[in-house]
C-alpha cells in the first residue's frame, strides 16, 4: 500500500536498499504535506522507485523507521498480529525453557523498531521509542496478551518502563507504571532453574538483565570447585550460577550496597548464601588489593563505559585496566569472563585490548568460548546496532 511519501536522497537510497531499518534526516530530500508524526509513510527515490514503508517521526533524526520494504504490505493490525506472533514463536523454539522470563519484542530485530517487550511471568514489561508505537500501544498491548491467553501462565499485566532516554528524541514524554490493570511491580522469576527477585519498576533495564542468560549458565558450568570472583555482580547473576554450579566459594563485588542487598536475597531464596560473600566496594579499587593467585575465576561484567563513540577510548583504557588487572592476579591455569555490552566498542577493538591487556600482564589467553547476547535478543545480520554484547572466556597460562 502506499502512503504519503518522502524522497530520499541516492545516498540514502543505497543504505536502504540493503534492508536497513532506519532512515536519516540528512538523507530526507523532500516529505508529502501529509505526512504526519507517527503515521506511516512510503520512501521513494528521486528516480521515483519505492523503497520501503514506516513510521514517519517529524523531529527525530532517524525520519522513518522502517517496518517493510513489500509495496504490497498494508500496515494494520493483523499486520503487527503477524510480527508479534512470528516473534513470539521464534522464541517458544529458542527459549522454551525460559519462557515466563525473556525478552518477547527487541526492536528492529524483530521488524519492529521502537518497540521492546520483556516477560516476566504474568507481566510483560514495555518500553517505547517512538511516536508510531506510542499512538497505536493499546492495539500492540492487546495483541501481546492475546499471544499469550493459552499458556499455563498468560500475562495479565502491562508495566510500561517509558523512562528512557530516546523517547526525548522523538518529542515523547517519560513515565513508567502499569498499563490498565494495576498489579504488584515485584515478581520471583526461574532462569534455567535458578530463582531470581525481580524489581520491575526500580531494576536495570525493564527490571533485570535478560541478555545474559546463557553466559551465565557458561559460568554455571565452569565453576565446580572454584573460588571465584564476580565483578560488577549487580544482583548476582554470575555469582548465583557460579554457586549454583559448585563453587568452592563466590566473592561478589559492587559499587551499589543496594543491589548487593538484592544479590544476597537472591542467594537465600537458592540456599547458597554460605558459600557466598558480598562485597560492597568499587571494583578498579577491589582490585588494586586483591593478592595473587587469591581467585581461580574472575568474572568482568561492567557496565557499558561507553554510550558513543567519542568517548570509545577512555572505555577501551578502562576495560584494558581492569582486563590487565584480573589476568595478573588469576592463578596460574585460572580462568577470565570477561565483556563488553556496548554496541559502540566494536569487537575487533576489544579483542585489540585484551590483546594489549595479556601482553602487559606477561600471560597467554587461551580461548575457551566466545559468545554474544542471549538468543532472545537476536542479531540481524543486516543492522550492526542490533549486535552489542561480547562474551570471552579464557584460561590465562
Amino acid at each position: 500500500m502506499i502512503y504519503p511519501s518522502v524522497i530520499v536522497s541516492k545516498q540514502g537510497q543505497e543504505f536502504l536498499e540493503k534492508e536497513q531499518m532506519w532512515m536519516y534526516r540528512n538523507n530526507l530530500l523532500s516529505a508529502d504535506e501529509n505526512a504526519k508524526d507517527g503515521e506511516p509513510v512510503s520512501i521513494f527515490g528521486e528516480d521515483g522507485k519505492f523503497i520501503a514503508s514506516g513510521f514517519y517521526s517529524e523531529v527525530s533524526h532517524v525520519a522513518v523507521r522502517i517496518l517493510t520494504h513489500n509495496e504490497a504490505d498494508t500496515i494494520n493490525r493483523a499486520f503487527f498480529e503477524k510480527r508479534i506472533h512470528d516473534a513470539v514463536s521464534f522464541r517458544r523454539a529458542v527459549e522454551r525453557e525460559n519462557m515466563t522470563c525473556a525478552r518477547m519484542i527487541f526492536s528492529e530485530a524483530d521488524l519492529l523498531p521502537g518497540l521492546i517487550a520483556d516477560r516476566y511471568n504474568d507481566i510483560l514489561v514495555t518500553q517505547i521509542s517512538c511516536t508510531g508505537f506510542e499512538k497505536r500501544k493499546d492495539m500492540i498491548y492487546e495483541l501481546l496478551k492475546e499471544e499469550f491467553a493459552q499458556e499455563e501462565i498468560p500475562v495479565r499485566y502491562i508495566y510500561e518502563r517509558n523512562d528512557i532516554a530516546p523517547r526525548l528524541k522523538e518529542g515523547l514524554e517519560q513515565y513508567q507504571g502499569f498499563h490498565g490493570e494495576e498489579g504488584i511491580a515485584k515478581t520471583v522469576i526461574s532462569e534455567n532453574g535458578l530463582k531470581l527477585n525481580v524489581d520491575i519498576e526500580n531494576g536495570q533495564k525493564t527490571g533485570y538483565f535478560l541478555d545474559q542468560k546463557s553466559n551465565r549458565v557458561l559460568i554455571r558450568s565452569l565453576s565446580k570447585g572454584l573460588r571465584v570472583l564476580d565483578c560488577f555482580t549487580h544482583t548476582g547473576g554470575f555469582a548465583l550460577n557460579a554457586a549454583l554450579g559448585g563453587a568452592k566459594e563466590v566473592t561478589a563485588v559492587d559499587v551499589s550496597q543496594t543491589a548487593l542487598d538484592q544479590g544476597l536475597e537472591n542467594a537465600k531464596l537458592n540456599h547458597l548464601e554460605g558459600r557466598m560473600k558480598f562485597v560492597q566496594a568499587d571494583v578498579f579499587e577491589y582490585l588494586d588489593e586483591i593478592q595473587p593467585d587469591q581467585f581461580d575465576l574472575i568474572i568482568l561484567d561492567p557496565p557499558a563505559f561507553t554510550k558513543s563513540r567519542k568517548t570509545v577510548m577512555k572505555a577501551y583504557n578502562g576495560y584494558k585496566r581492569i582486563n590487565r588487572r584480573a589476568m595478573e592476579v588469576l592463578k596460574g591455569g585460572g580462568y577470565l569472563a570477561t565483556c563488553s555490552c556496548s554496541r559502540y566498542m566494536e569487537t575487533d577493538l576489544f579483542e585489540k585490548m585484551l590483546k594489549e591487556a595479556a601482553a602487559e600482564a606477561g600471560v597467554i589467553l587461551r580461548q575457551v568460548s566466545v559468545t554474544q547476547q542471549n538468543a532472545d535478543h537476536p542479531i540481524l545480520w543486516i543492522m550492526d546496532e542490533t549486535s552489542y554484547l561480547k562474551f570471552y572466556i579464557f584460561q590465562i597460562i
